[in-house]
């Protein structure tokens, strides 16, 4: 049985299961191949998935979504929320003159049917669902059968309320504006790595406050009715806004451990979804938490990976099973075209090659195989550079247009991992931070002392893991700056044409693509 399944609205997705061996065949995200960021499904994430099939697909699946706003009126499938009676819908379709199956599940189904098939706990063990991100906030169960159970609402729309405050701050942010920016949650993220943590003071405390007690199933967060606030309009450079938002993150973070700490005494693995998982700063915190045997967040935590949600869902009622065999690198293949290659030098790969260029201060574009899915750059849409040197920072974060003082994530050769940050075992998501313990590595380490780890096996990612190894060689270190491949606001480069267009325009010393090593202005 071959599923079809597509998450419409931002972070559009298709995606494809073969429940003949329980297998993740590929996952599509319409922002990729230089789309704009949380872009909805397009033709051509339809016409790409598409090619995988050479007959039409048994099930057709489609993720519920909803308007945004206090009344979350349905536009697809079995809309936002429920995970009881009514939350699914099952029938026949029409698709291309072929009968086919047809299911689809709220959305609040597919995150937690998407982390839970990703994850490395077998069937039939119980664990727990964190479901955190813009609207929900819950905690839930799985039991042995796959019933889930509703454990408690700790907060509703938690990282809406977290993001708030940067909107709050920011004179470019209207007064009258509605929807939050989807990149806000990440600027407030970076900003609480400059903030001093303990105690609220008294105006700290009351914005606090406000913050986490309005209702927003009722009452949406307005700037408008914070004019009065010392914090409007204060600008998103300000200390005092860096502080706060360290306090906020701390508040928030604490109504889910005090709920779990109280209600959550069994012991079970914790299971991460939905976009705040994409916050390393609260995953490290889960992971130190000791309230759970382990805690696994999967790399699409966010709605990129509701598409795969559904598509499960819809396997565990056809099946009765609901577990994946995946590859992080489940996206769209690199389209390896003609290039304008005037002003380029082209050679054959050669690890060493590369290694030693990054060694003397290159930075470089580099591209191999399959996307990966989610939003983290882990190795095949990378913009690569030595780990040693704070001005490299600096430049890669000129480079990518952001402030010179943004976080700036390593990766890491799995093995060496405790040599370099306060990291025992894997992180291979990129999805959790870790103190920095090799002085040596200024280009990835945070003002308060923090990196975002990626560790890499070789069955992991043989090709980015020689490379590593090679910059060991070379360097005496097994880490590189790594971070994402992509013009500003737009998904993941993935063709030739684009990133010599792109390695050209923002000054990349030269970038791999295929089996080619492109320098730029080399003679």
């Amino acid at each position: 049985m071959k599923i079809l399944s597509f998450k419409s609205g931002h972070d559009g997705t298709v995606a494809g299961v073969d429940s003949a061996d329980d297998s993740l065949l590929f996952s599509y995200e319409a922002e990729k191949n230089s789309f704009p960021r949380y872009t909805p499904v397009t033709p051509d994430t339809f016409i790409d998935a598409g090619l995988w099939f050479k007959d039409l697909p048994d099930v057709l699946a489609l993720s519920g979504w909803s308007r945004n706003g206090i009344d979350h009126v349905t536009t697809s499938g079995a809309g936002y929320f429920g995970i009881g009676a009514g939350s699914e819908t099952v029938g026949k379709r029409t698709f291309f003159g072929k009968t086919v199956d047809y299911y689809t599940s709220t959305h609040e189904r597919a995150h937690i049917w998407c982390s839970y098939a990703l994850s490395p706990f077998v069937q039939g063990e119980p664990c727990y669902v964190l479901l955190w991100e813009g609207v929900l906030g819950d905690f839930y169960e799985i039991d042995r059968d796959l019933n889930i159970h509703h454990r408690g609402r700790v907060m509703t729309s938690p990282g809406t309320r977290f993001a708030f405050l940067y909107a709050l701050a920011d004179p470019d942010f209207p007064i009258s504006g509605g929807e939050l920016r989807p990149a806000d949650p990440g600027r407030l993220m970076a900003a609480c790595a400059f903030g001093e943590g303990g105690p609220a003071e008294e105006e700290e405390q009351v914005l606090i406050g406000q913050i986490l007690s309005i209702d927003t199933t009722t009452d949406p967060l307005r700037k408008s009715s914070f004019v009065n606030s010392p914090y409007f309009n204060i600008g998103t450079d300000s200390q005092r806004l860096k502080n706060l938002a360290t306090k906020l993150s701390d508040a928030i973070f604490k109504h889910f451990q005090d709920f779990a700490e109280t209600h959550l005494q069994k012991g079970y693995p914790l299971i991460i979804a939905g976009g705040c998982g994409l916050n390393g700063n609260w995953n490290a915190k889960w992971e130190k938490s000791g309230l759970f045997r382990e805690v696994f967040v999967p790399p699409t935590t966010g709605d990129s990976g509701c598409a795969i949600g559904t598509a499960v869902d819809a396997m565990r009622h056809f099946t009765g099973r609901a577990k994946l065999n995946w590859s992080v690198y489940s996206g769209q293949s690199f389209c390896d075209d003609k290039a304008d290659l005037e002003g380029l030098t082209a050679t054959e790969l050669n690890l060493k090659h590369v290694a030693q260029a990054l060694y003397d201060g290159k930075i470089i574009g580099w591209t191999r195989g399959n996307c990966e899915i989610g939003p983290r750059a882990l190795g095949n849409r990378s913009i690569l550079a030595a780990p040693f040197n704070a001005e490299t920072r600096a430049r890669l974060n000129r480079i990518k247009g952001r402030a010179e003082n943004s976080p700036v994530a390593p990766s890491c050769l799995e093995e060496d991992a405790h040599l370099h940050f306060d990291l025992e075992g894997s992180s291979p998501y990129m999805l959790s931070f870790h103190q920095v313990i090799d002085p040596s590595l200024a280009a990835v380490t945070h003002v308060d002392g923090s990196a975002r780890v990626q560790t890499v096996r070789r069955n992991q990612n043989a090709f980015f893991y020689d490379l590593l190894a090679e910059f060991k060689a070379t360097s005496g270190a097994g880490v590189l700056c790594n971070t994402s491949l992509n013009f500003k606001n737009s998904g993941f480069i993935n063709s030739t044409s684009d990133l010599a267009h792109y390695a050209q325009q923002v000054g990349l010393d030269g970038f791999v693509a295929g089996n080619t090593f492109y320098e730029i202005g080399k003679i």
